[in-house]
């Protein structure tokens, strides 16, 4: 799913292409990707581009005099820029042409969870808004109410729309591992001292990856967007080196997502139970790095 740094890459890169323009049509290949009715995505048509936001890990685009478009990618959707209109398909859901060229959404697989929303006012984008902390925007005080607010995990914690904005399952990977922190280390444990270290890793982890993809946004519009980019640290990279101390990155699997993490810079050498194989395993699961390397030699 598209976070924080690659909605602001879109957000630049859609900047520079339709701002100020005119949007002539709205095509779309399957009807269940506008979750709204009124007012009426036709409505749009002819209206010029006025500003664009980021609203959580939404895309928000707004129109004279005060109506917005708002997409959601969800896991799965990307955004791509042509100068033709595209034709639509299985894959391209909906194609917006506007007076500089065409944007296209595609959603990769079979499940449909991609959205798009048309809103009359500003004011009623909130309602769109989960409500999270902008840690860019947040001094500690504020970073440590929202953390603190309820005992979860820290990676949970980091990826909850409602306490933290625009951080899903990659950055909040790299995240606690510039930190040196557990991801399932409680919110409700945490010394002042790992809260502070917590909250600049965050702060320095967004902002270096916003302005890597940023300026590659630069040079062109943002195209395999992925939630595994060269250069992280252990997001996906399971079984690779630790780049801060050799370690092999390790992972706990769950559902559609896996928490990456280094056993040696964040765990103190223990292993996190992966749900499957810690119960297919039981008493065998191993519970150290150098008792995982001879489960796996014999």
């Amino acid at each position: 799913m598209p976070e924080l740094p690659d909605i602001a890459a879109y957000l630049y890169a859609l900047d520079r292409r339709i701002s100020g323009s005119i949007l002539e049509t709205v095509r779309l290949g399957t009807p269940f990707l506008l979750r709204t009715v009124k007012p009426p995505l036709a409505e749009l048509n002819g209206r010029k581009v006025t500003r664009l936001r980021r609203i959580g890990k939404r895309i928000a685009i707004g129109f004279e005099p005060d109506f917005w478009l708002v997409l959601h990618l969800m896991i799965a959707g990307r955004l791509h820029w042509h100068t033709r209109p595209p034709k639509l398909s299985k894959r391209v859901l909906a194609g917006f042409d506007f007076s500089t060229g065409s944007l296209s959404l595609t959603e990769a697989g079979s499940k449909r969870r991609a959205s798009l929303h048309v809103i009359q006012s500003e004011g009623e984008l909130s309602s769109l808004d989960a409500g999270g902390l902008d840690v860019m925007d947040a001094d500690l005080a504020a970073f440590q109410s929202a953390l603190t607010a309820r005992n979860h995990t820290l990676k949970r914690a980091l990826t909850d729309p409602h306490i933290f904005s625009g951080i899903g399952n990659a950055y909040s990977d790299e995240i606690l591992h510039h930190a040196r922190l557990s991801p399932i280390a409680l919110t409700s444990k945490l010394t002042p001292a790992q809260v502070q270290t917590l909250f600049e890793a965050t702060r320095v982890t967004l902002d270096e990856w916003t302005t890597r993809l940023v300026r590659e946004a630069q040079e062109k519009f943002p195209e395999g967007v992925t939630a595994f980019r060269e250069g992280m640290a252990v997001h996906g990279r399971y079984g690779q080196p630790c780049p801060r101390c050799g370690a092999k990155v390790q992972r706990i699997r769950y559902a559609d997502n896996e928490t990456n993490y280094c056993p040696a810079c964040q765990t103190g050498g223990r292993l996190l139970a992966d749900r499957a194989l810690s119960r297919l395993l039981r008493e065998d699961w191993p519970r150290t790095l150098e008792e995982l390397e001879a489960l796996r030699q014999t």
